[in-house]
């Protein structure tokens, strides 16, 4: 008599990769609702799975963080991609300030999820800094401009470029897009101008 377990088996991988993105999504959407720093038995509650459960598919919160970072990559990187980089100075600028203004304003939650975790995480560290290399590269496509500029000007232009900054003129200057993309793009001629 022969043993059929292979559906029984690929039931229970399902159920569990069903299990596993559905703590992702749920620690995804609390973020998303302003959570910051959700702890496992909020993500397991919103889940509707047990603590038990969550703690199977991942060993630590880091683990969590870093497959919903896996998770997401794509869709990260769609945020940033753009056919045509020609034209202009000061039309590549505002293009590039505005494109990256989105998608900071879309990916604000889990960028200041990540930020304040960075101090207990090493592999969380080590992400955030690989995307802040991708991110700095992908201006640099924009701006070729900016690699020939000398280092203390080019580490300026970066730091006006980043989310920080983005974050400073929206939320804690109540800055509108336009306001903050017209800012930006202002300090960015003129660091350019200035090299």
């Amino acid at each position: 008599m022969a043993l059929n377990i292979a559906p029984s088996s690929d039931g229970r991988r399902q159920r569990s990769e069903r299990s596993q993105t559905a703590i992702i999504e749920a620690a995804l959407s609390l973020m998303d609702e302003g959570t910051l720093v959700p702890t496992a038995q909020q993500i397991a509650d919103r889940a509707g799975v047990g603590i038990r459960s969550f703690f199977r598919h991942f060993a630590d919160m880091d683990s969590l963080f870093l497959a919903a970072d896996d998770m997401l990559l794509s869709s990260y990187e769609a945020l940033f991609e753009v056919d045509d980089r020609a034209g202009a100075l000061a039309s590549r600028v505002a293009r590039a300030v505005d494109l990256y203004g989105n998608a900071f304003d879309k990916l604000r939650p889990i960028i200041l999820c990540t930020q304040a975790q960075l101090w207990r995480s090493p592999k969380l560290r080590e992400n955030y800094a690989w995307h802040q290399k991708r991110l700095r590269k992908e201006l640099e496509l924009w701006l070729p401009e900016v690699s020939a500029m000398p280092k203390d000007l080019r580490e300026a232009l970066h730091a006006v470029a980043s989310f920080d900054m983005w974050h400073r003129l929206r939320e804690h200057q109540g800055l509108s897009p336009k306001a903050s993309t017209d800012i930006i793009s202002s300090l960015v001629m003129d660091l350019i101008a200035s090299s």
